[in-house]
């Protein structure tokens, strides 16, 4: 069955390009993001690394820890890692899963379950494993997505998706195209009451849509 929203995520152990990890225990009390590719040295996934390196300090700031999986193995990762680098002109410093037996795919269902991969395969033979979960300090599955492999994807919505996610988390929603520092929804199960005691003024435009002040 698939991951839906708001299960705790498999734990799992695994090989990185950094060393062996405990899932659970990596995350720690932190967000994470977990995004996978379908192979190393492929154009589109180059690209999608190099973005996430440059993001390294907006990661941080929001205390999210971010973490790859290719199906290729460690040796592979590290070498991958210089072009990496060099395409997006920082450094990777985030762990990538060498997922070779497809543990860490199958587990978040990436792939089906019965899947067969032929020795030498190529990234077609893997294009399902390409998706991103985002997942809360609690390990419960805040937001998924998967992409095809011609489209690489916008890490820059990735990130606007984790500060919604992180807003939501106070009690309040995000509208269409929110962006930090704008105002977000009062929930409709909120009453007028409680929405003024708890947020101060707001504004109904409809009864059951009201927008406030985002919390701090």
């Amino acid at each position: 069955m698939a991951l839906r929203i708001n299960d705790v995520v498999p734990d799992f152990t695994a090989e990185t390009d950094q060393g062996q990890i405990s899932f659970h225990d990596w995350i720690g009390d932190d967000w994470a993001i977990l995004f996978s590719h379908p192979k190393d040295f492929t154009p589109v996934c180059t690209t999608e690394f190099s973005a996430v390196a440059q993001l390294s300090d907006e990661w941080a700031a929001r205390g999210t820890k971010v973490i790859g999986v290719s199906v290729d193995g460690v040796e592979d990762h590290k070498k991958w890692k210089g072009d990496i680098e060099t395409y997006g002109n920082a450094a990777a410093g985030f762990p990538i899963i060498a997922d070779e037996g497809l543990k860490v795919s199958k587990l978040f269902d990436m792939l089906p379950a019965e899947a067969y991969l032929p020795d030498g395969r190529t990234p077609a033979d893997s294009a399902t494993v390409r998706s991103v979960f985002i997942i809360g300090p609690d390990k419960q599955l805040k937001l998924s997505m998967t992409y095809p492999m011609t489209v690489g994807r916008n890490f820059a919505e990735i990130l606007r998706a984790l500060d919604g996610l992180q807003m939501s988390s106070k009690g309040v929603a995000t509208p269409a195209n929110w962006v930090p520092g704008e105002d977000v929804i009062i929930p409709p199960a909120v009453s007028n009451e409680d929405a003024k005691a708890k947020f101060g003024e707001f504004e109904t435009i409809f009864p059951y849509l009201r927008k406030t002040k985002a919390p701090e």
